[in-house]
């Protein structure tokens, strides 16, 4: 390249002002969670927060009944203390150890040493060093390391399918010869792609995050604050059992604050002094928990899908904001409780002591009722499901770096992928070879044979790997590469030929000529042999004759059946070369001005090369289609070659028109208005740049649309990392693996289908959980408002609500997140991610099932009481139906928890029970933990052991509970089967 002697480049001044002025050429690292940093946002989760609440108001109550009883009640909050921090500990280490698996992804080299012109001289500086204005020399097979317009290209071809998913793309300084539908301008080269033919100067534009590389890799590191949609669907549910608990509370004080006032026989009415200053405490409490209630009837607005925001001097505004308004409120009533003669400072205008206990007491028992709503175990469950299912998920190929991902999968309505690596193999192929001459397309030792395995391997600059015996890779220009595969497919060494051969001369490959010549002392023919290979139209107009079964023909015979096949080709969107040879008698020159000269070629055929679609991703497509899942195919290649790989993928019909596809630049001349109006029917969309994918995403999303995207090059991160969920491609590159929340390890479109399958068995699990860990809630908090109500207790002692509340509900959480996943979630239709997640079907079932289990235990009771002991913890006897009834009322959700095995479903709690081990090994571990609670649990449980008769009775008559199930979804598969 003698042409770049004219060139100075910079002076060592200069890099030093250039590098002032526009940076150094590193990029930006992304900004890492620390580990305190990620245990703290899992308390953002609505459910958590909610627990918070709880452990206050329970460690409030503990306190209020040790200064006003002397009893220390503290269990309850430790157990809902424990539940939190076993939830956020949990998540906080499965997404550390991911984000520590997935740190080697973030690695740079910026120490690779890259040629520049610098005060007249060629130098190698390490590629950080590179500045703007610097003149680079651009080789083969090397990294370009920076933005850049071209001064000078030689035959140069760049791969840039890292950003654009283009694997060849032409470059060239002559304006006449510019691509313009190429996704970047022909005379401009980007950092991170790879020259992989010929040579050229460069003169760099930008540098490190201001390069298209660095701007990509700066939006893949963008938190993305698009909620979840179990995370909405959690806050909905969060918000449901807040109402629910508030709405209970309020009603359970109300009523005990009634029957304490005028109906206690114990006291006497208060006068109205009395009440006017009871009205006018609870007033002021009222107006300092503002920001505790007034959030609720906001979220009852929310839930009937009417949001409106919070007033700001609740949002913003400080707890002592609200103490001084209610300590104001209270002077002001009081002032005018003065006016009427009422003197607060007399004793006897307040009432009793023992009547304000019993008040104490009735705000304490409707706390407790919001204490006893509250699902201690379901963020141990959803984070047990989600962690159990990241691990299981590894084994089908998806490494699962973000919990939520697991299920987030199960929600998608959209997915978008890329073409190259994603639906294709990466690797050019021979999809047919047309050798005239060549009997059956197979290779022999024949002269025709020798010819075409000579000029393949001869005429080719590119090589194959052969270091990993499981596979073979490629060196150099992909097209070239595919040609000595196909050699090596048909046992033909391309080395042992190509170094056997004596090359004279050679013409390489350029954009100019289209094509590439190399004239050799050949050992298999024992003569000078010209071989030419190109583009076939080319190649074709300079050839006198062919090779037709053995024999010469006239060229002009085939003309027609050359065209034809082409034109079957390029409608295929595959890339074609054309062979031709000549065997050279004399001496006379036959290259001159860099083209041929004096010759008569001889046309050996045309192979048609093609990126090949990878062989599962027709049915792995049409999966997502039967699941109501739309697929959208973004690439940078061109409208041709995209809507046949659309085709031959079965994205592409006959019914599709031009609404259905758009270019990168068409998509980006539209405005968002007619964007959003077409974003639902676009199936394809080609010469994609980064940011038209990531827009095409948020349009989706503005659609309400839940998007997963696909990709494995830089130009895919983007999108990645603003999608609700981003897939990469485990051989793709670090920038979009640090920008996805699950890697592909076996780089299969069809591990998405198996994603999405995972992702919709996790929601039901959770929705299973939900539905028996609600109807145990529901019976407690029946129970408890009627023993409220009616002046009589649980006979269950807090440590005992404990277990059934928190270890029991914990390891359900386990059994139903163990599940297995289910092929048939595969054919319902995505569910709708904003509706609520307790389902018609779970209200009727947590509704019917325990008001049912309200009523067996409260029969339960009145028999026990009426036995011999009663239900008194005094005697032997009554100690023993306490343990009974604590045994009843832990096996009864024992059973159920089959019941809630099936939601979703008409099966048998027992089909295929022996493939769900964990499910069995955790229902063991349920009816253990119960047998060593009542046998050793002695004073802390307040249980003593039961007889081996008692637990077959007990056994038996609660397992009522599964039997009357199975009949009733024997009764409905029997309906439906009619």
């Amino acid at each position: 390249m003698e042409s770049r002697k004219h060139y100075t480049g910079l002076t060592d001044k200069q890099v030093l002002e250039s590098r002032e002025k526009h940076g150094a050429n590193v990029l930006t690292p992304p900004k890492r969670d620390s580990l305190w940093q990620i245990f703290i946002g899992n308390f953002e989760d609505p459910v958590i927060r909610i627990l918070m609440v709880a452990v206050f108001l329970s460690g409030g109550i503990a306190i209020s009944m040790y200064f006003s009883e002397g009893i220390i009640e503290i269990a309850e909050t430790i157990g809902i203390a424990v539940a939190i921090l076993l939830a956020t500990g949990v998540a906080t280490w499965f997404v550390w150890d991911a984000n520590k698996k997935f740190d080697v992804l973030n690695q740079v080299n910026d120490d690779t040493l890259v040629k520049v012109i610098r005060n007249g001289n060629v130098h190698e500086v390490p590629k950080k060093d590179i500045v703007v204005d610097d003149i680079v020399l651009l080789e083969q097979g090397e990294e370009i390391p920076a933005d850049g317009v071209l001064l000078e290209a030689i035959s140069l071809q760049v791969n840039e399918s890292s950003l654009t998913g283009e694997p060849i793309a032409n470059k060239t300084v002559i304006e006449s010869e510019f691509n313009l539908e190429a996704t970047y301008p022909s005379n401009h080269v980007m950092r991170g792609t790879t020259v992989s033919d010929g040579h050229g100067i460069m003169q760099v534009l930008a540098v490190g995050d201001a390069t298209e590389f660095g701007k990509v890799a700066e939006k893949s590191s963008e938190k993305s604050e698009e909620p979840t949609p179990l995370d909405k669907q959690l806050d909905s549910l969060a918000k449901f059992i807040g109402i629910v608990g508030f709405c209970g509370a309020a009603v359970t004080f109300t009523i005990l604050f009634i029957k304490a006032i005028f109906f206690n026989p114990a006291s006497p009415t208060p006068e109205l002094g009395q009440l006017g200053l009871i009205g006018a405490l609870i007033i002021a409490a009222v107006i300092m928990l503002a920001k505790v209630w007034v959030p609720v009837i906001y979220d009852v607005h929310a839930l009937r899908g009417k949001e409106k925001e919070l007033p700001k001097s609740i949002k913003q505004g400080g707890w002592g904001r609200w103490i001084l308004y209610g300590l104001g409120a209270l002077v002001i009533m009081l002032a005018i409780g003065l006016a009427f003669g009422v003197k607060p400072w007399d004793p006897q205008a307040w009432i009793s002591l023992s009547l304000g206990k019993k008040i104490l007491s009735a705000f304490m028992a409707s706390v407790t009722l919001i204490v006893v709503t509250v699902p201690e175990g379901l963020p141990m469950s959803v984070t047990l499901s989600l962690a159990l299912s990241m691990r299981k998920m590894l084994k089908s190929n998806n490494l699962v770096r973000k919990m939520h991902a697991c299920e987030t999968m199960g929600a998608t309505t959209v997915i978008c992928t890329d073409k190259t690596g994603t639906l294709t193999q990466n690797q050019m192929t021979v999809y047919k070879t047309n050798f005239y001459g060549l009997k059956d397309q197979q290779l022999t030792d024949n002269e025709n044979s020798r010819l075409i395995k000579e000029g393949i391997a001869v005429n080719t600059t590119a090589f194959l790997d052969f270091s990993d015996p499981g596979k073979v890779k490629t060196l150099g220009n992909p097209t070239e590469a595919a040609l000595l595969l196909w050699l090596n497919g048909q046992q033909a060494n391309y080395q042992e030929l190509r170094e056997n051969a004596t090359v004279i001369d050679q013409l390489t490959f350029s954009t100019e000529r289209k094509y590439m010549a190399t004239l050799v002392d050949s050992p298999v023919m024992g003569k000078k042999i010209l071989y030419v290979k190109g583009a076939p139209e080319i190649i074709f107009a300079q050839c006198k004759n062919a090779l037709i079964d053995e024999e010469l023909q006239p060229i002009a015979n085939y003309k027609t059946t050359v065209e034809n096949q082409l034109l079957e080709y390029q409608n295929q969107a595959m890339r074609t070369l054309g062979f031709a040879y000549q065997i050279i008698e004399d001496n006379e020159p036959h290259f001159k001005d860099g083209r041929l000269y004096n010759t008569e070629l001889t046309f050996l055929g045309i192979v048609a090369i093609s990126d090949p679609i990878r062989l599962d991703v027709p049915d792995a497509v049409k999966r997502c289609f039967d699941a109501g899942i739309q697929v959208k195919m973004v690439t940078g290649d061109t409208p041709g070659t995209a809507k046949e790989i659309g085709r031959q993928i079965g994205l592409w019909t006959e019914k599709d028109t031009d609404r259905n596809v758009i270019t990168g630049v068409e998509f980006a001349k539209l405005t968002d208005k007619e964007a959003l109006d077409r974003v639902l029917d676009l199936k394809i969309m080609s010469r994609a740049r980064p940011m038209d994918k990531q827009r095409l995403v948020q349009l989706l999303q503005q659609k309400q649309a839940i998007v997963a995207v696909t990709g494995d090059g830089t130009n895919d991160a983007p999108a990645l990392n603003h999608a609700h969920v981003g897939l990469s491609m485990g051989s793709g590159t670090s920038v979009a693996k640090e920008a996805s929340d699950i890697t592909l390890l076996d780089d299969s479109f069809c591990s998405i289908t198996s994603a999405v399958m995972w992702g919709r068995s996790v929601y039901q699990n959770i929705q299973r959980f939900i539905l028996f860990q609600l109807t145990i809630n529901v019976a407690a908090l029946i129970i408890v408002l009627l023993g409220s109500l009616f002046g009589s207790e649980l006979p269950i002692t807090v440590t005992q609500m404990l277990w059934v509340n928190l270890i029991m509900d914990t390891f359900a959480a386990g059994a139903l997140a163990s599940l297995p996943p289910s092929p048939e979630v595969m054919k319902r239709k995505p569910r709708n991610s904003n509706a609520f997640i307790i389902v018609p079907q779970m209200q009727r079932l947590i509704l019917a099932t325990g008001i049912t289990f309200v009523v067996i235990l409260l029969g339960l009771l009145y028999v026990l009481s009426n036995y011999a002991g009663g239900i008194e913890a005094g005697t032997p006897e009554g100690l023993r139906n306490l343990t009974i009834f604590f045994t009843v009322f832990v096996m009864l959700q024992f059973w159920n928890m089959f019941n809630a095995k099936t939601f979703g479903t008409n099966d048998s709690a027992f089909k295929d029970i022996f493939k769900s081990e964990g499910f069995l090994t955790v229902g063991m571990a349920i009816i253990v933990g119960q047998v060593l609670v009542v046998n050793f649990g002695g004073s802390v449980f307040r249980t003593i052991p039961l007889t081996w008769t008692e637990w077959i009775w007990i056994t038996l008559a609660t397992s009522l509970v599964l039997w009357v199930g199975e009949i009733f979804r024997a009764f409905k598969r029997m309906k439906n089967r009619k």
